[in-house]
């Protein structure tokens, strides 16, 4: 047996993501122990897992539902900035604290989302092994990728390769204070600092819940580096009630703007307006208990939270804030999208999904009533969307999702050899 810590941001999205891996082996005899500030208890108490709380004195229950608020209301560069700033002072803290409680937990081995950009550097002070995981987009640089934070299409000419250097430049600006406290840390500890970003992400095995068919063609991943699909599973979340007596039974159009950039009364607002006059029913989740948000249109069924999964089985179309869970979730039922990314990874989500045909983009910045309304009727009325967000499915379907992710962890640790992808 083998005691695993799982380390990610508290926040839905990347825990819902890790969950069911730890889930998985923690069924395989394992034991599984969530590293999260207390905001994420109810969430790993929900899947059955044990759970220790990240500096409680200094992230006291409820702030992460204020860091989020702020979040919510910023977009673009704004946002990355602001969002980078709360990650720096909660690595400061994990740099601080986790440790000490890994060691008297008796932590063997890390799963580590590549977000969380200190695991590595814990699991090399406790002198223990740690795979790499995305619950969000790959974030592996290449000079071929577009930086995550751009809506930029793939082009891997010349003039693409120069324009994707100038975007790694903003964006090595706008992280700075964390790369440097990193590299800081690792050399109070007595470790090499990094000379690039790759070199965080595990020597054993990298892990990505995209299918490959959904990420811009790679030159320069690891070998160890697998795509598994994601690892959706109901069980491991919340109860979320719902009226489903309220349906209509008219084609049904999702739209939700994620957990942390919901807070656009202008975003949600176009939204309704631009379904308002369409022969569809709108489900439109607020993600969040305590929204102000304000929707009176006729046909928009509003709900703080909604039972994703369960509803995108019902699904014509999701508008979506292109956050990776939303996207791979739409796609592993077929379902189309307009895109409205806002901020962090969700432009570089939206890339691909644009790239994949699997539906339209509009940025936050562009976002008008007549513009979304119309992507809204192309996407329902040309088969292409649909066909193209099958064929995804299709490839969702044949990952090997879960298992396959915790037979690569297994591996990985009890051979302590990088585990290379076939």
């Amino acid at each position: 047996m083998t005691h695993f810590g799982l380390l990610c941001p508290t926040t839905s999205g990347h825990i819902y993501s890790l969950l069911p891996l730890g889930k998985e082996l923690q069924k395989r005899g394992h034991k599984v122990t969530c590293f999260l500030t207390l905001d994420g208890e109810e969430m790993v108490q929900a899947a059955g897992l044990d759970f220790q709380a990240i500096a409680p004195n200094k992230y006291p229950k409820g702030t992460s539902a204020k860091s989020l608020a702020e979040i919510g209301q910023l977009r673009g560069t704004a946002a990355v900035r602001r969002t980078v700033q709360l990650v720096t002072d909660s690595t400061a803290a994990l740099f601080e604290t986790i440790p000490q409680e890994m060691r008297r937990l008796g932590i063997d081995a890390l799963i580590v989302d590549q977000v969380s950009a200190s695991g590595g550097t814990i699991a090399e002070k406790l002198a223990i092994p740690f795979i790499s995981f995305c619950s969000a987009l790959v974030l592996n640089r290449d000079p071929l990728i577009p930086p995550f934070m751009t809506t930029w299409d793939y082009n891997p000419s010349f003039i693409g390769v120069i324009r994707n250097k100038l975007g790694y430049k903003l964006l090595d600006s706008l992280t700075r204070p964390l790369n440097e406290l990193i590299n800081q840390q690792r050399q109070e500890w007595g470790l090499i600092p990094y000379q690039n970003i790759n070199q965080r992400y595990s020597p054993l095995a990298q892990i990505s819940q995209q299918p490959a068919e959904f990420e811009f063609p790679r030159q320069n991943l690891p070998a160890h580096f697998h795509f598994t699909g994601p690892f959706h599973d109901s069980s491991t979340r919340k109860t979320i009630p719902f009226p489903y007596e309220k349906l209509t039974g008219q084609p049904l159009i999702y739209a939700s703007l994620g957990t942390i950039q919901n807070r656009l009364q202008s975003a949600f607002n176009a939204i309704a307006e631009a379904c308002a006059d369409l022969p569809v029913q709108l489900v439109l989740s607020l993600g969040n208990s305590d929204s102000n948000i304000q929707i009176t249109t006729k046909n928009a069924l509003v709900v703080p939270y909604a039972p994703q999964l369960e509803l995108l089985t019902r699904t014509s179309l999701t508008i979506t804030h292109a956050g990776l869970n939303t996207t791979l979730e739409s796609l592993a039922q077929a379902v189309p999208m307009v895109a409205i990314p806002i901020a962090n990874d969700q432009p570089g989500v939206s890339a691909r999904i644009k790239w994949s045909g699997t539906g339209e983009v509009i940025p936050i910045s562009r976002l008008e009533v007549p513009r979304l309304q119309k992507a809204i009727e192309k996407v329902l009325s040309f088969p292409s969307y649909r066909e193209n967000a099958l064929r995804m499915q299709k490839a969702l379907q044949k990952t090997g999702g879960v298992k396959m992710a915790a037979d690569i962890v297994e591996k990985a640790i009890s051979t302590g050899q990088p585990v290379l992808s076939v």
